[in-house]
């Protein structure tokens, strides 16, 4: 009789510590659907620049095209780390009231050029890819990767966290961030083209 309360009670154990909390169908989509249209959206911007376009600063002190782009594949990479690393730590339901911004206000707020941001060193573009295709082409394998990701994760990302400068994000709305993130800065790309000193080709 001991020995079956045992293993019923090692059974139990090991389903509890199996349960996970996956995103729902249509958070999954939601976020297949950000990462998905700001990737085109980057690409469909880019199309067709020549190098000088591509190399052209509004002012001495301002980014490039390429600036923007390797700066966003950078962020990119680093901050899905930041997602992996929450999925090494156990969920845990009880801080959710930790998360102090809603889906739609990271996708908002990220996204509006407005609200000024100093970029930290680590992210800031270096050429360290070697050309703009080079960075262009790891931006499409690293983005279709993490959109896989999506797709088929059953890991609980919405009780894991992870603390950025304007509070605490769950591991669902990193993803969000990211895609914002490149929303922000293709917007930027678009401001250069709109520049009066814009190369014509």
């Amino acid at each position: 009789m001991k020995t079956l309360a045992v293993i019923v009670l090692a059974m139990a154990s090991l389903c509890f510590t199996n349960i996970t909390n996956p995103l729902t169908d249509a958070e999954r989509e939601a976020a297949i659907k950000e990462m998905t249209s700001t990737r085109d959206h980057l690409l469909n911007t880019l199309a067709y620049l020549s190098e000088e376009q591509l190399t052209y600063k509004a002012s001495k002190d301002s980014w490039s095209i390429a600036d923007c782009t390797e700066h966003i594949i950078v962020s990119e990479n680093i901050i899905f780390d930041m997602l992996l690393a929450t999925l090494e730590i156990q969920p845990d339901a009880a801080k959710r009231s930790e998360v102090n911004h809603s889906d739609e206000q990271i996708l908002v707020m990220i996204a509006d050029r407005s609200n000024k941001v100093k970029t930290s060193k680590a992210f800031e573009p270096t050429g360290k890819y070697g050309s703009h295709e080079a960075a262009l082409e790891n931006f499409k394998t690293k983005r279709g990767e993490h959109i896989e990701f999506i797709k088929n994760t059953q890991d609980d990302l919405r009780n894991r966290y992870q603390q950025v400068p304007f509070g605490t994000l769950d591991a669902y709305q990193i993803l969000l961030f990211i895609a914002a993130h490149t929303e922000r800065h293709v917007q930027q790309i678009e401001e250069i083209i709109a520049d009066p000193g814009f190369p014509t080709e």
